[in-house]
């Protein structure tokens, strides 16, 4: 363990299980004090993992953690998340990572308006409502991060003829809420710059199967439309512990902009904070992992560059070599 969050207070939302539960362990083992959410304690009634298991890892570490259950769809619910988080850890939250989504999948011409609100509560205005709450302790104290967990769902489908995913149209509300959730990352960044409190988005590349994505879409993808857990929590590690002039960045796991961080620079880790060593079955996608950072409110501050046409030239130049050799 670094102890690069010690004494940190982190809130983490939708932490039973998947991308949640990995980002807090991380926080956990790297010495901060994490607040975990989710709506409920114990098990859900198909899907692995729970928060009380969560919370059971992340003491291993020797963390303080503080388990709050609500329901982040009801705005009474979730009003009290953070001063509990604040009571609970025994300060105001320095670090805010709204993981917890609803992604439900249906044709547009019969998606119900309940489904629809509900998507939008979780994955729009929650996070908005808990960023209110945490950020004026954040402004008196001069420094803050708050990371939203985005989608490539966001993307437009070109066309005519239109080429989609194998979710097809069924995806638009769950990426339309995601959407509006990176437009409201990028005004917080507006509001916000120059106050310390660094706002950020991150985009995987590709499908990371936690428990829930695997039931919804992890039959239909191919091994090239999945990314690692470790490198998805690697980079929201680094947006959580970023310079000031970071704090208008959207970060995307091979983002097409063109300007990127390597996960590299900052070291793989495992979730546990240890080096990690890559297990063969993830080699074949190193050379294409990146964490791709790029200015979303237009302060021209992206510094961190790596091209992505170089990554994806060697990538494929190291695909042919390896075909050569088979045949």
């Amino acid at each position: 363990m670094s102890g690069r969050f010690a004494d940190r207070r982190v809130l983490v939302t939708g932490a039973s299980r998947g991308i949640g539960a990995a980002i807090a362990e991380r926080f956990a083992a790297e010495g901060a004090a994490v607040a975990i959410v989710a709506r409920t304690l114990d098990h859900h009634d198909h899907l692995a993992g729970s928060l009380r298991e969560t919370c059971d890892r992340m003491t291993r570490h020797g963390a303080r953690v503080f388990t709050i259950v609500a329901d982040l769809t009801d705005e009474t619910d979730r009003a009290r998340i953070v001063p509990e988080a604040i009571a609970g850890l025994g300060g105001p939250i320095e670090i805010l990572v709204n993981n917890a989504a609803a992604a439900m999948y249906a044709p547009l011409e019969a998606f119900p308006l309940r489904r629809r609100r509900l998507t939008f509560e979780a994955n729009v205005h929650a996070p908005l409502d808990l960023a209110q709450g945490v950020i004026p302790a954040m402004r008196a104290a001069g420094q803050g991060w708050i990371v939203n967990l985005s989608s490539g769902s966001t993307r437009l489908a070109a066309g005519p003829p239109f080429a989609v995913g194998p979710q097809g149209s069924t995806i638009a509300v769950y990426g339309a809420s995601k959407a509006a959730l990176n437009r409201i990352t990028n005004g917080l960044g507006v509001e916000l710059y120059g106050t310390g409190i660094r706002v950020n988005t991150v985009e995987p590349r590709a499908a990371v199967l936690s428990e829930g994505a695997a039931e919804l879409v992890g039959a239909t993808l191919r091994p090239d439309q999945i990314e690692s857990m470790e490198e998805m929590v690697e980079a929201v590690i680094a947006l959580c512990d970023c310079p000031a002039e970071a704090g208008s960045w959207s970060a995307s796991i091979l983002s097409p902009s063109g300007a990127s961080l390597s996960t590299d620079s900052t070291g793989r880790r495992s979730l546990d904070g240890s080096s990690a060593r890559r297990a063969a079955a993830d080699r074949r996608f190193r050379d294409r992992r990146v964490v791709g950072c790029r200015s979303v409110a237009n302060h021209g501050r992206g510094s961190w560059h790596r091209s992505l046409r170089r990554d994806r030239r060697s990538a494929g130049v190291a695909a042919t070599r390896a075909r050569r050799r088979r045949a």
